[in-house]
């Protein structure tokens, strides 16, 4: 349901954020990390997945009163009801975590209905038991306060600020240890490709720091590095097959 081929997949679940950063940066994109989101669990921080949006607005005391008819909270159960599965629920909370975004039982129908995880610059409640679910959960913190304290679900599936990053519904969401990358969906198949190639050099420069190696040549590499990677590569190669 991600659109995605299995290679591409397979490729964004292998590399980390900070190398899908340089990727996007060398493509001339700087803002794509989403900024003051976590994990909200240190063991469910893996999250790959197409972007669905939600957009708060600020709450206002005549509307978001306890209550208040119409149901304040009407837009945001729509909005979880019609998330795909294997999407990521993006909510645009305006960088506001003193209150929730959502809590344990909005998670665990998102988890029900097989979407891949949340992310959030909002706050999430009920956090120990959502950390426990076992579902990816990105946020900027825990916070008790119900939505309506500060948020109004205002529209979903349109493009939003989420941390500071612009995010276009169908954009593809990396979350790891690090945080949130967001890549725009017509440049995932190469951004994942080229990802996939830095790691594997990058492992090749670990191995060469580990042993002594000074950095100048190795750390961007020169030509000799190269010719001494590709070398490395196809020892491996061979050895694996």
């Amino acid at each position: 349901m991600t659109g995605l081929s299995a290679e591409t997949f397979a490729q964004l679940h292998q590399v980390s954020t900070a190398t899908l950063t340089t990727q996007l940066f060398r493509r001339g994109l700087r803002n794509a990390f989403v900024q003051g989101v976590r994990p909200l669990s240190p063991q469910r921080h893996r999250l790959i997945g197409p972007a669905f949006t939600l957009r708060y607005i600020p709450a206002r005391e005549d509307v978001d009163a306890y209550g208040a008819q119409p149901d304040p909270n009407a837009l945001q159960r729509e909005a979880i009801e019609a998330v795909p599965p294997g999407h990521v629920l993006v909510m645009d909370c305006r960088c506001d975590a003193r209150a929730a975004s959502a809590g344990d039982i909005y998670v665990t129908r998102l988890q029900a209905r097989g979407a891949a995880g949340i992310v959030s610059d909002g706050g999430i409640r009920d956090s120990a038991t959502v950390a426990q679910s076992g579902f990816p959960v990105f946020c900027a913190g825990p916070s008790a306060p119900t939505n309506r304290v500060l948020h109004h679900a205002a529209d979903y599936g349109r493009p939003v600020g989420c941390g500071g990053v612009a995010v276009y519904p169908g954009d593809i969401i990396v979350g790891d240890a690090d945080g949130v990358a967001v890549i725009p969906r017509a440049m995932v198949e190469d951004v994942a490709r080229d990802a996939a190639e830095q790691e594997e050099l990058e492992a090749f420069i670990q191995l060469r720091v580990a042993r002594g190696d000074p950095l100048p040549g190795l750390y961007p590499v020169n030509e000799k590095t190269r010719a001494a990677y590709e070398a490395w590569r196809r020892a491996n190669s061979v050895a694996g097959t």
